[in-house]
């Protein structure tokens, strides 16, 4: 589809240790189980605001972010009789990092994200923020309909989450990150350095996104899968999925999610 540059790596698929014990994983990554994967291909890097551009030139697509809100499509969601926020309230639009002023519990995290109208893929900080010197870097304030559209229109689908962490682990097993079990490090990838979410001293160079590929590739030859920015995989998210498959006893094969 006229995606010049990409390039695909064949994943060879395997068996492996699906989710971590590590102190740095989340309750919800664990237990771990083992699952096997069919091979399969992903792209080298994360999709670029380069890419994104021609797949929205080529056919005009709207993203989430960007279409207006209708009032009566999001009441039939909400409790009868609603009232009406206002228009301003309803005007389309993302959330957006703020690093706030001085150090705050790190269990609010509506201290550092602002609901921010005219956010976009766009403008990614919203009104006045745009691409200039970005079209290398990794998309952002697209929602899951958003890159699975930009998939198909590539020929192409999003991972799962178990083809995903395969990609990712590079063929280590047992390993906390991408390149092993050496600690993060601003040489290594794209991260917060600093006191978060109030102090970045973006000693990995880069106060936000990073242009992809900017840091060394993990063993399958893929860039970024550990830091600069989150990506979408096809499954539905439900915390008890590892519980599930561990209890079952068994290799669960090319899982598809709850």
């Amino acid at each position: 589809a006229g995606l010049v540059g990409v390039k695909e790596i064949w994943i060879p698929g395997g068996t492996f240790s699906m989710g971590s014990t590590d102190p740095l994983a989340r309750p919800d990554e664990q237990p771990v189980h083992r699952v096997r994967v069919s091979g399969f291909w992903i792209d080298r890097t994360e999709v670029t605001n380069r890419q994104y551009d021609a797949f929205v030139r080529a056919t005009g697509y709207v993203t989430v972010a960007e279409r207006p809100i209708v009032w009566e499509d999001l009441a039939a969601q909400l409790p009868p009789g609603t009232p009406h926020p206002g228009e301003e309230a309803l005007r389309p639009g993302s959330l957006v990092f703020m690093e706030p002023a001085e150090p705050v519990p790190l269990d609010r995290f509506d201290l550092w994200w602002s609901w921010t109208p005219g956010a976009c893929w766009r403008a990614p900080e919203g009104p006045g923020s745009d691409l200039e010197g970005r079209w290398d870097h990794p998309v952002v304030q697209v929602a899951y309909e958003d890159a699975a559209a930009f998939a198909a229109w590539a020929g192409k689908r999003l991972p799962t989450e178990a083809e995903w962490e395969f990609a990712a682990r590079g063929g280590l097993e047992g390993a906390p990150f991408a390149w092993g079990s050496e600690p993060l490090a601003p040489e290594r990838c794209n991260i917060w350095t600093g006191s978060f979410p109030d102090e970045n001293s973006a000693a990995d160079g880069f106060a936000r996104t990073a242009p992809v590929g900017s840091f060394p590739a993990n063993g399958f030859g893929l860039h970024d899968v550990a830091g600069n920015v989150w990506e979408w995989c096809s499954d539905f998210f439900d915390p008890g999925t590892y519980a599930r498959r561990a209890a079952a006893g068994e290799v669960a094969v090319d899982p598809v999610g709850p």
